[in-house]
């Protein structure tokens, strides 16, 4: 996770990156209509939508990674349980992934 220092009013503040997992995406739903949804609530650096490599199908669940903290709790808040593309979404901060080793 990248982290972001800014000086405000002399003090410090850490402004950290989150990823947003976003599940029940429609089939059609591309990373370019995440990207869209989301920006609504503020600068969207990455969105990517899983997709089934046997099949070339999404898996119906992808992510958006967003450099403000505020605004990705925000686009959870307000983006969690509503529909989208017909799909009731939801949403909620990533979890780091389970590395296999």
């Amino acid at each position: 996770m990248q982290k972001l220092f800014i000086f405000a009013e002399d003090k410090l503040l850490k402004i950290n990156n989150m990823k947003i997992f976003v599940a029940k995406l429609a089939f059609r739903t591309t990373a370019e209509d995440l990207r869209a949804y989301y920006e609504q609530f503020g600068q969207v650096d990455e969105c990517k939508v899983i997709m089934d490599h046997e099949t070339g199908r999404s898996k119906c669940y992808g992510f958006v990674e967003m450099p403000n903290e505020a605004e990705a709790y925000k686009a959870i808040v307000e983006t969690d349980d509503m529909e989208f593309q017909g799909n009731v979404l939801q949403v909620r901060k990533s979890r780091p992934s389970k590395k296999m080793k």
